[in-house]
């Protein structure tokens, strides 16, 4: 009995799919019997395809006819040009009244930011080496919002952009969550990052501590030796810093996910998950397509598998 179904299972997929390539105007297309019309078009179109004028490598040239709005740029361009060049991403979005605002801002910060390297050289006094940390880090921020700006601020048909929400992750994790409607999916990543970063921490602070006494003990005539076995110091050190690389692969590892998971995500956005999707199987006439290649006139039976989408 078992037999008799798996014989009758082959049979149906034979017939489905000898059947697949003579329903005409069907879910399947038009295909001919060898030399017919349908196949020799079908065989043309194909060498179209192969040989078909493929597009032109990007250049330079066309990225600054694209700011100069002779061309379009995709976003990944856009913010890959605005990391080189800043402010080029303003330039392609016609926002030029950002543009002072951006090379001011880094600029005021980087200036005072070395003057404040000057007094704490002169000085001594590490308030002025506070504010030089500070100031440098509001000219990095500065840029990073310039480059963020681009990206928020270009212009598409679509509402979801899966670039877009790649960028978004990729330049504040869970951004792209937020901007897919995934909020739930922000504290996982951002509960992944923190473990990770406690790893991170903790195994750095114990490769630090088995550093430092295995490079004492290593020493001639070090009061550490009789107290402490090299080996044993060694095997620690070495084990740390092996966790601690774990750690970080596994951060690196939640980065590129949160990435990945708005990139994909942002694809689901237009799937179709109606009720009008829906496949159907049932009984089929089979008719030949081109009379001339074949002696059968006769309509032949099988099973037809239908796609509604």
């Amino acid at each position: 009995m078992k037999r008799n179904r798996i014989f009758i299972l082959i049979l149906a997929l034979l017939v489905t799919y000898s059947s697949k390539a003579q329903f005409s105007g069907g879910t399947f297309g038009k295909v001919g019997p060898p030399g017919s019309t349908n196949q020799q078009n079908n065989q043309t179109n194909t060498e179209e395809e192969d040989t078909g004028p493929r597009p032109p490598a990007y250049t330079l040239k066309r990225y600054f006819k694209s700011l100069a709005g002779k061309d379009s740029l995709t976003i990944s361009r856009m913010w890959g040009g605005s990391i080189i060049l800043p402010g080029t991403a303003q330039i392609y979005n016609r926002d030029y009244w950002k543009l002072p605002v951006l090379y001011g801002g880094i600029a005021a910060f980087l200036y005072t930011g070395y003057q404040n390297n000057l007094k704490w050289l002169e000085s001594g006094d590490t308030r002025y080496k506070t504010n030089r940390d500070l100031l440098y880090m509001g000219a990095i921020f500065t840029y990073w919002g310039g480059i963020m700006d681009g990206v928020v601020s270009y212009k598409h048909r679509q509402d979801i952009l899966p670039a877009r929400a790649s960028l978004y992750s990729a330049m504040l994790p869970g951004l792209g969550q937020a901007y897919t409607g995934n909020y739930w999916k922000i504290p996982i990543f951002y509960g992944g990052f923190i473990t990770c970063g406690y790893f991170i921490y903790s195994n750095n602070l114990q490769y630090q501590r088995y550093r430092d006494l295995f490079n004492e003990a290593s020493k001639p005539g070090s009061t550490l030796t009789g107290r402490y076995n090299v080996e044993t110091l060694k095997y620690f050190k070495d084990s740390y810093r092996r966790y601690r690389d774990y750690s970080i692969l596994s951060g690196l590892v939640v980065y590129a996910l949160n990435i990945i998971d708005a990139n994909v995500f942002a694809h689901l956005q237009d799937f179709d998950i109606s009720d009008d999707l829906s496949a159907s199987f049932g009984p089929g006439i089979i008719l030949p397509l081109n009379y001339q290649f074949t002696n059968n006139l006769n309509p032949a039976f099988g099973l037809q598998m239908k796609l509604n989408f």
